[in-house]
């Protein structure tokens, strides 16, 4: 993760001294050599404006979204979870297929497996796969799985269709299709319609962990944290390894404490040992 970032940033790790307690360059280190930061454009704060206020109209994307936000949080009581995982197996396996020739021309990353990982829990757990209707809880025998992307027109929310039915490498490239489409800024309505389940990577901007609110009309939201090493106890002994925070908020109308944590766990495990997707 620190070569990437350092990549990212344009920052040579030859000419940075490391502060970590062996002297290893750390996430700080890479930021506060960095003149340029590819999420945040300029690591340098910008000038005042002249104008005391600046004052944007509320439309359009932007108040959709605020709309949707609220209606999502005052109508679904939220229940939050969160489990660190020891995420070096995943970390391993995207590290292979980036190696592999059928993958040459595919993004591949932890969203890769924590995608794949929800899918395999929801057959598990299909109630997390739901819509709470007011009357009837109408559980989805398919996946349309939401990806949360930052936009210049603001957070939305595409899906992939059917993702249930396809393949790793099939997964690889529609979540390709989906971001760089969304970033593009030509992600059309009916790419945003009839999501059932939804990931927001929230580690792609260092952030550990979250509350995530529930993408309208849907029971459950996952959040993937960044993945970093830290010190973890292996057999009795402490070793550095790749650990994240996986979390998720739900809508506790619909499924109960018990679902909710079997449903975590089960994605745990997949990023722990994703040979468990063989099963």
């Amino acid at each position: 993760p620190i070569r990437k970032l350092a990549k990212d940033l344009d920052v040579d790790l030859a000419q940075v001294e490391g502060t970590g307690v062996a002297g290893e360059v750390t996430r700080e280190d890479v930021v506060g050599a960095a003149k340029q930061a590819s999420v945040f454009k300029n690591l340098e704060a910008p000038e005042w404006s002249g104008e005391r206020d600046e004052r944007i109209p509320v439309k359009g994307v932007r108040k959709a979204i605020a709309k949707g936000m609220v209606d999502s949080a005052f109508t679904a009581p939220h229940v939050s979870v969160f489990v660190d995982v020891d995420a070096t197996r995943t970390m391993e396996f995207v590290a292979r297929l980036k190696k592999s020739v059928d993958f040459a021309d595919v993004k591949v990353s932890p969203l890769l497996i924590m995608a794949k990982a929800i899918l395999w829990a929801v057959r598990r757990n299909p109630h997390v796969n739901s819509t709470f209707t007011g009357e009837e809880l109408v559980v989805h025998h398919y996946v349309n799985l939401g990806i949360a992307a930052a936009t210049p027109r603001g957070l939305l929310v595409p899906n992939v269709k059917d993702a249930q039915d396809m393949s790793l490498l099939e997964l690889a490239k529609a979540l390709q299709n989906l971001t760089t489409t969304a970033r593009d800024g030509k992600t059309q309505p009916a790419d945003m319609q009839g999501g059932t389940i939804t990931i927001t990577n929230i580690g792609v901007f260092g952030m550990d962990t979250g509350t995530p609110i529930l993408n309208p009309g849907e029971t459950a939201i996952m959040a993937l944290g960044t993945i970093k090493q830290k010190p973890w106890v292996v057999d009795g002994e402490v070793r550095p390894r790749f650990v994240t925070t996986v979390g998720g908020s739900f809508d506790h109308r619909a499924i109960d404490g018990d679902i909710v944590s079997r449903f975590v766990a089960d994605v745990a495990s997949i990023l722990e040992e994703p040979a468990l997707l063989l099963d």
